[in-house]
């Protein structure tokens, strides 16, 4: 299915400064989408990587505007194990921050043998650690089908064995996926999860939500081409959306090209307000209580 995903700039950077604190410039609303003189709603970014150079300069003005913007939780991303000290550094300093732990599909040349058991002791290691993933498969970009099975099995697996909710990947990809996904539902071995950066049609929604999933909406549901997208924007059952940034990709429409971050999500949130007929503040609420539901307690928000 339609997924853009631009993955310059990628590296676990070196851990964060120990004097990590909002910033002190001010920053308003209107840096992600919203009027200075409104309240902010109360929203969670399900998807974001902050541990790519994108961010080495600003993070902490970065963390101030989402402050700002309302955001109350975040979910990290992890494409690879490298990535998950710098990730859990990050989560020493952010109360708000939760993250998961699994490898990309464009990232199978990280699996080795002990991968799954990296995975799984990081989890166990880490009350923080609520999800498995960032999984998935992609044939955007590569044709290597049974390697990206190969990565992706054993994921599907930990996260049942663990209890653990899966962050999906699915890049032009939804009938192997879906392949995937029914026949561990018939043998009832299908964990719960997310279809994160919905970018597939209406009815590859409608199958993914008959298998229980969740589907989150980027900043591509912004992009003015993207009717697929907003038609399922509009379709999606309402205890079943999510808002996301996938930052620092996919910034949303006026930012488009730029990095994106995760105050943007409101620009998310608004966008898919406008589409379902709601206020952004209703979109917050919704999309937070469905967070808090599909990923547990373990999402603090501040």
């Amino acid at each position: 299915m339609g997924r853009i995903c631009f993955r310059p700039g990628r590296r676990p950077i070196p851990m964060p400064p120990a004097d990590l604190l909002p910033g002190t410039v001010p920053e308003t609303q209107a840096a992600s989408g919203l009027g200075t003189d409104a309240a902010p709603p109360t929203l969670i970014d399900s998807h974001c990587h902050l541990v790519f150079r994108q961010f080495d300069d600003d993070l902490e003005k970065v963390v101030d505007r989402w402050r700002q913007a309302g955001v109350r939780a975040l979910l990290h991303a992890c494409v690879e194990p490298a990535e998950i000290p710098a990730i859990r550094a990050l989560a020493d300093r952010l109360p708000e921050l939760r993250y998961s732990v699994g490898v990309h599909p464009l990232d199978t040349e990280h699996w080795f043998a002990d991968t799954q058991a990296v995975l799984r002791q990081a989890a166990q290691d880490d009350p923080r650690v609520i999800a498995i993933g960032e999984l998935g498969l992609d044939l955007f970009r590569e044709q290597n089908l049974e390697r990206q099975l190969e990565v992706l099995r054993p994921q599907l697996d930990l996260a049942v064995e663990l209890d653990l909710p899966v962050i999906i990947h699915c890049r032009d990809a939804a009938a192997p996926m879906l392949e995937e996904l029914r026949t561990r539902h018939q043998h009832g071995h299908a964990p719960r999860g997310v279809m994160h950066c919905w970018g597939g049609t209406p009815e590859e929604m409608e199958a993914f939500l008959e298998l229980g999933l969740y589907i989150s909406f980027s900043g591509t549901v912004t992009f003015p081409k993207a009717e697929a997208t907003h038609a399922c924007a509009r379709q999606v059952p309402t205890d079943r959306m999510l808002v996301e940034t996938d930052c620092p990709f996919l910034a949303p429409v006026p930012r488009r090209g730029k990095r994106n971050e995760p105050a943007y999500v409101a620009a998310v949130a608004e966008r898919v307000a406008e589409l379902r007929g709601l206020t952004v503040h209703e979109v917050g609420d919704i999309t937070t209580a469905n967070a808090l539901r599909l990923f547990g307690p373990g999402l603090h928000t501040v």
